[in-house]
């Protein structure tokens, strides 16, 4: 169990820089990589299976944190998906979207850390 604990953290840690990551390295002209689409999946799918086995375990889960978390991150998946769609159509992604999908997936992982 710890292994598999450790394995969805592992992945739930690259979902995230992958987000900020190339949020980052598109700033001074902002897009959606592929690579921010499927971070913002990972962090979803590893954060709900790490949700499911704390409450398996005899870990308190904080459901206000996690309920926020995962509302934050669906507004990031669908930015993310939005700015995808953009860049196959060979559109300018919104500065907008484009910030809103780093800038949101950083203020999750300091939720993650502070909160």
């Amino acid at each position: 169990m710890d292994l598999l604990h450790a394995t969805l953290v592992f992945f739930h840690i690259l979902g995230a820089a992958a987000l900020v990551g190339g949020w980052l390295a598109t700033f001074k002209k902002p897009s959606v990589g592929l690579f921010q689409f499927i971070g913002a999946w990972v962090q979803l799918i590893t954060g709900v299976l790490l949700v499911g086995l704390a409450s398996m375990g005899d870990t308190d889960v904080n459901h206000i944190k996690i309920t926020v978390k995962l509302v934050l991150l669906i507004v990031i998946l669908v930015a993310a998906w939005i700015g995808r769609r953009k860049v196959k159509r060979g559109q300018t992604v919104p500065t907008g979207i484009a910030h809103a999908v780093g800038g949101l997936a950083l203020i999750n992982v300091g939720l993650a850390v502070f909160w």
